[in-house]
């Protein structure tokens, strides 16, 4: 949360002296940015100790501190209304619909090239032997991650695969607790740093479940934990609007892992799934 918006949220509770210095912040961001802190006490006709101890209250060690946070603020703000500063990747606000569709489409046709060509296939095959024998397979995302591990989750219960993501990470951790030897736990997180999955993988691992994750290529926390990771690349670190190029990567991978599997599976799979699209017909 900003400066700003922290003074608005607590301007109700202040004393009558502290909210003399949050209402003068307020209409002068720019100057309280470059100004003493015994320049803003004789503005906001308090004492210096006084403007010490709002910046502390708000969480700062003192006014410098404060000073510097608001600047920071206040650069990243002009960063972000630059006509020039991409909205997402490589993508401007003036960028046209037909700009737009063909950097989105170039965008996403590198993340599947990248990840494709960086996978190990060696590593991969067997990953798709251990989801293939698995008693029962969880699958975990978060966000948007959690979009493509309930895609993937419904593609291997086709394949009379039990697999099992739930949207509730309480469930989630609950399950991870469940899973046992012979069992496997896919991991969907592109940062690799969500707590939520951090703790549902160390809870699998301790169980001794299988621990795959599909993960960026950067040294993260959940790479540490997983038994074997599928490198997911996209190129949106800078400007990331939302998580279109590394959830692209995702899809392909977990497609990838569908179609394996179902390869693995021959024949007879074909009549089950048969069944279960005619079934869905009828509906």
């Amino acid at each position: 949360m900003s400066i700003h918006h922290v003074l608005l949220s607590q301007r109700s509770s202040l004393s009558p002296s502290a909210a003399r210095i949050a209402d003068f912040i307020l209409e002068n961001l720019q100057l309280c940015s470059e100004i003493t802190s015994q320049e803003l006490a004789e503005k906001a006709n308090v004492s210096q100790s006084s403007i010490i101890k709002f910046t502390q209250k708000l969480g700062y060690k003192g006014f410098t501190a404060f000073k510097l946070m608001l600047i920071k603020e206040q650069n990243l703000e002009s960063v972000l209304l630059n006509p020039h500063t991409p909205i997402h990747s490589k993508i401007n606000d003036q960028d046209s619909a037909l700009t737009v569709a063909q950097k989105l489409v170039q965008e996403k046709q590198q993340a599947l090239l990248n990840t494709t060509n960086a996978i190990n296939y060696i590593e991969f095959e067997k990953v798709v032997n251990f989801i293939n024998l698995a008693g029962r397979v969880q699958i975990m995302g978060i966000a948007g991650s959690a979009l493509t591990a309930k895609d993937l989750s419904f593609k291997l219960l086709k394949l009379g695969i039990t697999a099992i993501s739930e949207q509730d990470s309480h469930i989630q951790m609950a399950t991870a607790n469940t899973l046992k030897k012979g069992d496997v736990q896919i991991l969907i997180s592109y940062s690799g740093t969500r707590k939520e999955i951090l703790i549902a993988a160390q809870a699998a691992h301790e169980k001794g479940a299988t621990i795959i994750a599909l993960t960026g290529l950067k040294a993260n926390p959940l790479r540490k934990i997983a038994h074997y990771c599928i490198d997911t690349i996209a190129d949106e670190e800078k400007y990331r609007s939302s998580s279109i190029s590394s959830r692209t990567a995702q899809n392909v991978i977990t497609d990838l892992i569908f179609m394996s599997v179902l390869q693995k599976r021959g024949d007879n799979i074909k009549r089950l799934m048969h069944d279960i699209s005619s079934t869905i017909k009828k509906v």
